[in-house]
């Protein structure tokens, strides 16, 4: 009698704590914050423990100290400052400074990773954003050139001791793609990723149906979309000149810099929108397309597989790349 006693109030016991296990478990999580320079959200549409949502902060976190160049202590900034030397740095640094690289060859230099003694320049947050000096922006351009980054094994060093690195047009992008990763770890099947405009889908909705991603009208202060996609399993990614600018003398500065000027980019471009199934890629040809214009821009994806892309001009025109689906 006493082994069953026993037997029993562990039975109870196992069901109870199975019982607190499934009341752990919650349906569309959300989880919100203000990292890499702008608001991100992500949504877990299925029930999991809350313990999911909080390896998402932790990554963030982490990632958001980890490729910064304008926190000291961060690899990308180690890199910044080592004067010419060399520097180990994570697989995931690796990863990004390759792929840096990568397009700054593809677009032959329009995108170049080592921007950062430019964008350094310009402070786009201020309460008093101002255009630098002309003499300030020649010199910092002289030190933009990718060539100067020399990789060996897992270290990173520049040859120019003045030059620096800087991933913003990156990170995010491969942020996203590591929290879908990890997602799919811990059983996620559907979910919304937006790193600020960078915005992954994992799986549909709960119903089936794929999410419909607006793309925003230039400028226009309501937030109203000038159209939309419908996405499963993909990235939408969009650069445009009127996420952060400022006016000065009547001229319009935004954050879309010309490494070859230190200016912001000029040409007929509002925003470029890539579709594709890496975040990292749509990020990164976000940026280099809208860097090459519109005419080389559409050209570069109209030659890739399973891209498409939605290219605004400044007459509020949308133009669709050719196997955009209708």
């Amino acid at each position: 009698m006493k082994h069953q006693r026993i037997t029993a109030l562990l039975t109870a016991t196992v069901l109870f704590l199975s019982g607190c296990s499934f009341a752990d478990k919650r349906q569309d999580l959300t989880y919100t914050d203000t990292l890499f320079d702008t608001v991100i959200k992500i949504q877990i549409l299925d029930s999991v423990d809350e313990e999911v949502l909080e390896g998402c902060k932790e990554l963030c976190q982490k990632y958001d100290t980890m490729f910064s160049n304008r926190i000291e202590d961060s690899e990308i900034s180690k890199i910044n400052n080592a004067k010419g030397n060399p520097v180990e740095v994570s697989a995931e640094t690796l990863t990004l400074i390759e792929t840096g690289i990568y397009y700054s060859e593809l677009s032959d230099g329009a995108f170049d990773i080592t921007i950062s003694p430019v964008s350094t320049l310009w402070d786009f947050k201020s309460e008093h954003p101002a255009v630098p000096s002309e003499d300030t922006i020649a010199d910092a351009v002289s030190h933009v050139d990718y060539h100067s980054i020399i990789i060996e094994g897992n270290t990173v060093r520049l040859t120019d001791p003045e030059a620096g690195i800087d991933v913003g047009a990156l990170a995010k992008g491969f942020i996203a793609d590591q929290l879908k990763e990890y997602l799919n770890e811990e059983g996620v099947k559907h979910a919304l990723i937006n790193l600020g405009g960078n915005v992954l889908a994992l799986g549909t909705k709960l119903d089936g149906s794929d999410y419909n991603i607006g793309i925003q009208k230039p400028f226009d202060e309501s937030g109203e979309p000038i159209t939309s996609v419908k996405i499963s399993d993909q990235s939408v990614v969009t650069s445009g000149i009127y996420q952060r600018y400022f006016q000065q003398d009547g001229k319009l500065y935004h954050h879309i810099l010309d490494p070859k000027t230190g200016y912001p980019c000029e040409n007929s471009l509002y925003s470029v929108s890539i579709i594709t199934d890496s975040s990292l890629t749509a990020d990164a040809l976000s940026t280099t397309c809208f860097l090459l214009g519109y005419e080389k821009g559409m050209e570069l994806i109209n030659q890739l597989d399973d891209t498409d892309a939605i290219f605004i001009t400044n007459d509020n025109e949308i133009h669709y790349s050719d196997n955009f689906p209708k």
